[in-house]
């Protein structure tokens, strides 16, 4: 199987947010810098060996908050019958559900998210639909010239970027938030993540991207860390490739050829 086993050797960087004193960034240049780029319709076999048209949409999508839901309601609302293949499901049951309690890890309260229709999200367009197969949200987001985290759920269009927040404690006593900002790997995904059959972060055969995971993700980096803290990071990445070091390169990357240039892999 071409995926990378967790536990790679990585760069990290720090820097503070020109945004925000009290907060600081922690960066994966590893992942940052990598040719990563989502394959779906192109080859990806989906989480699960017996759903091999669903990527990472067998599962229903869990809203971050109150705010990501109502974000998405409004999108929803632009729907029609011939972008979305499962609207007249969504009118008569709803898109919406309460996490079963019987799904919620231990210690955890049941959340929201998107209903599952026939196996799979209610707004995965399976594949033969007119309109296109996939997210009717990421449809919709791409005919009205929009980025898809302006209509699909936090948890969709950060996939595989993981930001995550941390109070640390500093040798003088003081506290500041560090943003972790990184790889959404398998472990990701909590105990659920040894059972799935293919994950794309660390495996080869999604790591074919045109452009480094920083440039390609760009808005969606942007939308997590602000557009100055985004520049700054942009900066540190680009050096980073520049300096070719390929023991602290993504392992599911393509080998470069002789005498190729890191920065020109990187940056597309």
């Amino acid at each position: 199987m071409p995926e990378v086993l967790i536990g790679f050797p990585r760069a990290f960087v720090e820097f503070d947010d020109p945004a925000d004193p009290d907060q600081v960034f922690r960066c994966d240049l590893t992942w940052l810098t990598s040719t990563w780029g989502c394959i779906f319709g192109r080859g990806c076999p989906g989480i699960y060996a017996d759903r091999p048209d669903d990527g990472c949409c067998t599962l229903g999508a869990h809203f971050a908050d109150t705010e990501d839901e109502r974000r998405v309601a409004g999108a929803v609302e632009q729907l029609t019958t011939a972008t979305w293949q499962h609207q007249r499901a969504a009118r008569r049951g709803g898109w919406a559900e309460q996490e079963p309690a019987n799904e919620v890890p231990d210690g955890d309260e049941p959340g929201r998210r998107t209903r599952l229709v026939d196996g799979a999200c209610i707004f995965l367009n399976r594949a033969g639909f007119a309109a296109g197969e996939g997210c009717a949200l990421h449809l919709l987001a791409g005919q009205q010239g929009r980025q898809p985290l302006e209509t699909k759920p936090d948890v969709c269009w950060q996939l595989p970027l993981r930001r995550q927040f941390e109070t640390v404690t500093r040798p003088d006593g003081s506290t500041r938030t560090q943003v972790s900002i990184g790889e959404y790997g398998r472990d990701g995904w909590g105990p659920g993540g040894v059972d799935l059959d293919w994950y794309c972060s660390a495996n080869t055969e999604a790591h074919l991207g045109s452009e480094a995971v920083y440039l390609a993700s760009s808005a969606e980096l942007v939308a997590l860390m602000g557009g100055p803290g985004y520049e700054v990071l942009a900066r540190l990445c680009a050096d980073f490739a520049a300096g070719g070091s390929r023991l602290l390169r993504h392992p599911a990357d393509p080998v470069p050829a002789p005498g190729a240039s890191s920065q020109s892999r990187s940056a597309g």
